[in-house]
């Protein structure tokens, strides 16, 4: 088996970001309570690029329970306003990737705060799209509405 958490199904032992949250592998830890923690990456995409995760093994945010989504997100919140004040970028990427079609590639869930400056040489993150056509828009806007009224 390669690094990083492949499938649920592999025993949490491999989860490289498990084993950072247990304290078994290095990092550059800057912010942790009793369920999350926030780290530098290994290849940071910017100067102050911070991970956020819980300490807990779920794959993505599919897997996590509503509780410990909402614990993490107020990790996010509060360790980005540090970022922010400590750095002081002009923008911030909040990023989660679910899926290896999402670009995914430690599946236990995590998320990047990506300081930007103006003109970093970073890039748009969303490629050029076209708008959906109407009826398509319709049609999904009623999937998802009936989904999320069951």
């Amino acid at each position: 088996m390669g690094r990083g958490c492949l499938r649920r199904e592999v025993a949490v032992r491999e989860c490289d970001f498990c084993a950072i949250g247990a304290g078994r592998a290095p990092a550059t830890i800057v912010w942790e309570d009793a369920n999350n923690m926030a780290f530098f990456p290994l290849r940071p995409a910017a100067l102050g690029h911070t991970l956020v995760i819980p300490k807990a093994h779920y794959a993505d945010f599919f897997d996590a329970p509503d509780s410990a989504l909402c614990d993490l997100m107020q990790a996010v919140a509060l360790v980005g306003r540090g970022l922010r004040t400590a750095v002081r970028p002009d923008g911030m990427n909040v990023i989660n990737s679910s899926g290896e079609a999402a670009s995914q590639s430690v599946f236990h869930v995590h998320v990047h705060l990506v300081p930007r400056w103006t003109g970093d040489g970073f890039g748009d993150i969303w490629p050029p799209s076209q708008p959906w056509a109407g009826e398509v828009k319709a049609e999904v806007a009623e999937m998802l509405r009936e989904q999320l009224n069951r």
